[in-house]
């Protein structure tokens, strides 16, 4: 988290070297969370990579307003696995890294990454193909899209987030939850009166209907086969008055469906018709106005 940060506040072309690193000096108490002691449990301690530098970047953001981003989505990551009815039950296991990448923070002048993936990856973590991924395992994907309304308001916007849905039809299948950015106060915060990107979302919608949301570091067991999973992978947070962000901009995304007309009114003060997705100019301009 601390080489992640510091790359992104430095001068970007400094070339990344071994010199860069000795500039570095972290004096993290033994025995302390961040430094744990044997025999304390630190498998997947890289998850706190989030959380550090969302501090990193609210430290910094009174010193470099204009070099830091806005808080990135979160990790919620699920590992599933079980038997494959398609390969004589063959076992299988996949993280699922195409439902986990969610938006980056925007930033002074600049708009957050839409589904760009986790800060611990530092924007390198790839999806997985469509079809590679329904030939790995034994799902069907049925919805891979950037989910509307996902990314924090702001002169610059945050990144829009994913939603995922697909159908379980495996066989046996157990999982597990790690992560977090599924509680209020991991969302993606915004910065300098942007707004916050929205939460994390795993559901299980059983064949009977009945829906299960597990919480983090929770096992799911028992997943019937045409079990339906959706996750939402939440938007990065918003930098700037979300009044300041040009109107045709606003409108632009509204007619993509990337916003919702009420949030363009609501976070943006734009008015738009729900019919021709015209901007009423009159009505927006006193809209900015009186808030």
């Amino acid at each position: 988290a601390v080489l992640l940060t510091f790359l992104m506040l430095i001068n970007p072309d400094i070339p990344h070297n071994g010199g860069l690193t000795r500039a570095l000096e972290l004096k993290v108490p033994e025995g302390s969370f961040l430094n744990a002691s044997y025999p304390a449990a630190t498998t997947f301690g890289n998850s706190l990579t989030g959380p550090i530098s969302d501090a990193i970047f609210r430290a910094f953001s009174k010193a470099l307003p204009e070099t830091v981003t806005a808080g990135w989505n979160r990790m919620l990551s699920l590992v599933i696995t079980g038997e494959d009815p398609q390969k004589s039950n063959a076992p299988f296991v996949d993280i699922l890294f195409l439902s986990q990448k969610g938006g980056s923070g925007a930033a002074h002048g600049v708009d957050g990454y839409d589904h760009i993936g986790l800060i611990n990856c530092a924007g390198g973590l790839l999806a997985q193909d469509y079809e590679m991924f329904e030939s790995q395992n034994p799902v069907h994907l049925s919805k891979h899209q950037l989910k509307t309304d996902s990314a924090g308001p702001g002169e610059w916007r945050g990144g829009y987030g994913i939603e995922t849905e697909m159908m379980i039809e495996g066989e046996n299948v157990a999982g597990v939850v790690f992560g977090d950015g599924i509680e209020d106060d991991a969302k993606a915060f915004g910065l300098f009166g942007g707004g916050s990107g929205i939460l994390n979302k795993l559901a299980f919608t059983d064949p009977d209907g009945s829906e299960r949301r597990p919480k983090s570091k929770e096992i799911i067991k028992d997943i019937k086969p045409h079990t339906v999973l959706t996750q939402i992978a939440g938007g990065g947070g918003g930098y700037g008055d979300p009044f300041r962000r040009p109107v045709e901009i606003v409108a632009h995304e509204a007619t993509n469906g990337l916003l919702s007309i009420e949030c363009a009114r609501q976070d943006y003060g734009v008015v738009i018709d729900p019919e021709t997705f015209g901007v009423d100019d009159k009505a927006t301009q006193e809209l900015r106005s009186r808030i």
